[in-house]
């Protein structure tokens, strides 16, 4: 951009036009003007600004060669759809006859380096009427901003011929460009989100979004040549129900985007969480019981976002619906099905003398969702409308018990159930079966845990419970041997609706099961073992990813929790579709690997198959088979010492041989050394650091080493502290590297494990610093905001020989170093950690003793340790 003292005055003119008119729709804007209204303004505005520079660059650079003739200045995308925001990107195109090429640069080159200096973001081509057709024809995106040019000044019948025939091109081809722009906003939605309920959703590229109502003129004009709603209205391609739904909720994007804009200054179409926060204060959103006012206002979004997703998708199988000639015939190629419905082409429906029954009895809805996915056929438009229609003024009163037999058939059957369950939610009909879903529709839990509302993720954890028919893993196994699969279907399905009031949301989910069973008439047993299943559904996490599993007494309690193998493989399955339906690659393979392996070691106490006499044999024969190996060692004494103080977790997880290399390692170091390796486990995907070193190398050895760690970006998972004989300690972290895929490199593991070893050495009295990431930002972000307290907890009962002292928090850059630095200082040796990280939330598990070996005894001494780790938990003051 040109400096100010260079700008000749008619951009200085139009900078300050575009100041002052930027000031005064924004003062309008918060007098509460439409947001369409505005809109429309700040397009008059750049509409002038624009001529003012175009009439500039003419007189400079064309007037000589003969004016406007074959020249045409075209707005296009949002600018020519009359719709732009604030800081959006201003489109512009230069339609230039062939013959004027010279002229069309010279005014290319006046107008871009105006607009542009005066303080527009600008998205600029030069095209004949040739080039623009061809790419076209080959751009879905050049496309659609084609479909929104407007004419704004120039050569007007030129533009108007051009126009002609790019309208001709349009419909000769409107099948194969149809697909085209389908493909394409497909793509748009994969990358910024499959679901209009996504807790922080782009407005404008996301499901639901702006881009779906543009969506819906961009189709019109394609296959009907029309493409404002109103003119689709009345040729009958959209319904006048769709068309004011559409209308409502882009009034309502479009001042959220405003306001978006002008309180950043800059373009900015992501609803972040701190915006969701002041946008519900600046709506005057209320708190309601067990609801942020954040969450209600996030609620009417996705009510709005619901409807223009509904919208777009029937206005889009319309579209692609085959040609009139096709649809004429069809009644003569379509078929009754059980006499009330009829198949079609492209469509199942209600026949006309029986839709009225339909929409009055729950059973006959079901049989035709299932007919549906049969036959693999949408439902039609007047169908659904009337379903719908009728759903929503439907009191949820008792259930007729044809309607329960056949919902509870269609549980049973996994298929196409997520996506026939997903069906009746849009329709109003799955909250006649289980009123509870009215309370959690567009219900945000406002949290980066969780990706979803409460109702998209429990539909979307009964498909990923679903996708494990053919999964070939042990929870695979599990899934496919479950005898009363509707039990899992329909626990997953009400498993949080707790949430949203006061109230753990386990327990308020177990009292909504019970009268889920009681309205579904479920039998006594499975009754409680539904109740059960949601009460308990985070039990088998909490244990996997908290507490030390080879602490026997810690299976036998989950046993006798659980109770039944039955109801231990239900937790199972469901603990892994939770996890699944929370965000991608919440379920990491070190995830399922802990959950599997919990599963399995509980169901052998369930069974019988108790294995710890067995256990122990396999420990006494590793160790045994380790001191054989070191049978000719000079200092025999050293070794047995050694190998007797060799933890079972080593001696059940590595070979003899494994372990004899292992103390040979740690016998050559001398008292000041410091020793670290690594080693791949392949399935769970995680990398194994180890460490060696005697007490004495300095003081805080673990607290260093996790600092040393998350320094170099990796993510702790776990981590096992052991002190040998002679003071020799041994600790071993569970880390994933996030720059890698797979196994890291030789030159990637020799770095850290360097820095593990200067950590103790070198710079034993630095504080370590910690890599920059965004994700790391972005979550110590969310705590300033949002209302989910730190919790510290200590347990005496769960283990024998440690307090267990849990911390719930937000994480953030070198927040496992502060805490374990605070343990240390508080004299505390940590013997097991467990470290389980959830997007933006961690819950950190520490098995502590004293330095005596005793747990914490005394309530001022916890009260003193609980204060420390508050105050070291407290996220740093944000910059000025």
């Amino acid at each position: 951009m040109s400096t100010g003292l260079r700008l000749r005055p008619a951009v200085l003119t139009a900078r300050q036009q575009l100041a002052a008119g930027r000031a005064e729709l924004r003062a309008q804007h918060d007098r509460g003007v439409p947001g369409r209204q505005v809109c429309a303004a700040l397009t008059d505005l750049v509409d002038a600004v624009v001529l003012r520079l175009h009439a500039e660059g003419l007189a400079d650079a064309v007037a000589p060669d003969g004016g406007k003739a074959g020249l045409a200045l075209v707005p296009l995308g949002g600018f020519g759809r009359r719709d732009i925001a604030p800081f959006s990107d201003v489109d512009l195109m230069l339609l230039a006859a062939p013959g004027a090429g010279e002229r069309a640069a010279r005014l290319a080159r006046c107008l871009t380096r105006d607009v542009c200096d005066a303080g527009l973001q600008l998205g600029f081509c030069l095209r004949t009427p040739d080039e623009a057709c061809t790419l076209a024809l080959q751009d879905p995106t050049v496309l659609t901003a084609l479909v929104e040019a407007r004419f704004l000044a120039g050569d007007r019948q030129f533009y108007e011929r051009f126009q002609e025939r790019f309208g001709r091109l349009a419909r000769r081809r409107s099948r194969a460009l149809v697909s085209a722009v389908i493909a394409a906003r497909n793509e748009e939605r994969h990358h910024y989100g499959e679901t209009a309920y996504l807790l922080q959703p782009n407005l404008k590229r996301s499901r639901g979004g702006l881009r779906d109502v543009q969506s819906v003129r961009w189709l019109g004009f394609l296959r009907y040549g029309e493409r404002e709603p109103e003119r689709l209205d009345q040729i009958g391609a959209l319904p006048s129900a769709d068309g004011r739904r559409l209308a409502a909720a882009y009034e309502f994007l479009l001042r959220i985007r405003n306001e978006l804009h002008f309180h950043a200054g800059k373009s900015q179409d992501h609803l972040t969480r701190s915006e969701q926060v002041r946008l519900a204060e600046l709506y005057h959103n209320e708190r309601g019981a067990g609801v942020l006012p954040a969450e209600r206002f996030m609620r009417d979004f996705f009510e709005h976002t619901g409807q223009v997703q509904h919208v777009s998708a029937n206005f889009t199988a319309r579209v692609c619906a085959p040609s009139r000639w096709l649809a004429a015939l069809s009644p003569l190629v379509s078929h009754r099905v059980e006499r009330d419905f009829r198949v079609g082409p492209v469509h199942i429906s209600a026949t006309r003398s029986s839709l009225d029954k339909i929409t009055r009895d729950l059973a006959e809805v079901v049989r035709l969702m299932e007919l549906a996915s049969l036959h693999q056929k949408r439902i039609d438009h007047r169908t659904w409308e009337a379903i719908r229609t009728a759903a929503g003024g439907r009191p949820c009163d008792q259930v007729a018990e044809p309607a329960i037999v056949r919902f509870l058939s269609l549980l049973s059957t996994p298929g196409r159930l997520a996506h026939l369950l997903r069906q009746l939610h849009e329709l109003h009909v799955l909250e006649q079966f289980i009123p509870a879903l009215q309370h959690a529709r567009y219900l945000v839990q406002f949290n980066d845990y969780h990706k979803y509302t409460v109702d998209e993720h429990c539909l979307r954890a009964v498909q990923c419970a679903t996708e494990l028919l053919d999964d070939p893993r042990p929870v695979g196994t599990a899934y496919r041997e479950l005898r009363n699969k509707r039990l899992l279907h329909l626990a997953l399905l009400i498993h949080d609706l707790g949430k949203g009031y006061d109230g753990d949301h386990s327990e308020v989910g177990a009292s909504i099961a019970v009268t889920t069973a009681q309205r579904l008439r479920l039998p006594e047993q499975e009754a409680e073992m539904l109740r059960v299943l949601v009460a308990r559904h985070l039990l088998l996490s909490h244990i996997a990813f908290r507490e030390d599993m080879r602490d026997e007494s810690v299976v036998l309690r989950l046993a006798r929790e659980v109770g039944s193998p039955d109801v231990l493989q239900m937790l199972y399955v469901h603990a892994c579709a939770d996890l699944a339906a929370v965000g991608p690659d919440v379920l990491s393979d070190w995830k399922l690997e802990l959950l599997t392996e919990l599963y399995y070691r509980t169901r052998r106490h369930l069974t019988g198959e108790d294995d710890s006499a067995s256990t122990a044999r396999a420990v006494q024969t590793c160790r045994a088979a380790v001191q054989e190996r070191a049978q000719d060692e000079t200092d025999r004494n050293w070794w047995t010492r050694q190998i007797a103080a060799l933890p079972a977790g080593y001696l059940l997880t590595a070979t003899p041989e494994n372990l004899y290399q292992l103390l040979g390692r740690l016998h050559r170091l001398a008292p000041t050394e410091v020793t670290a390796w690594c080693r791949y486990v392949p399935e769970r995907k995680v990398s194994a650091y180890l460490v060696g070193a005697y007490e004495s190398v300095t003081p805080g050895i673990f607290h260093k080493l996790t600092g040393a760690l998350t320094g170099k970006g990796l993510q702790i998972l776990s981590a096992e502290i052991h002190t040998l004989a002679d003071d020799l300690v041994l600790d071993r972290f569970y880390v994933e590297d996030g720059d890698y895929a797979g196994p890291p490199p030789p030159e990637r593991t020799r770095e850290v494990c360097a820095a593990l070893v200067a950590a103790l050495t070198v710079n034993a009295d630095k504080v370590p610093v910690f890599r920059q990431v965004w994700q790391a930002s972005h979550a110590s972000d969310a705590a300033h905001f949002v209302e989910l307290p730190t919790r510290i907890r200590f347990d005496d009962s769960t283990s024998d020989r440690f307090t267990i002292i849990t911390i719930f928090t937000y994480d953030r850059r070198g927040l496992l170093y502060a805490i374990t630095r605070t343990l240390f200082e508080c004299g505390l040796i940590v013997h097991v950690a467990k470290i389980a990280t959830y997007l933006d939330q961690v819950v950190d598990a520490f098995y502590v003793t004293n330095a005596r070996g005793q747990k914490i005894g005394s309530q001022e001494e916890r009260s003193e340790i609980h204060l420390r780790l508050t105050r070291a938990l407290e996220p740093p003051a944000a910059a000025d």
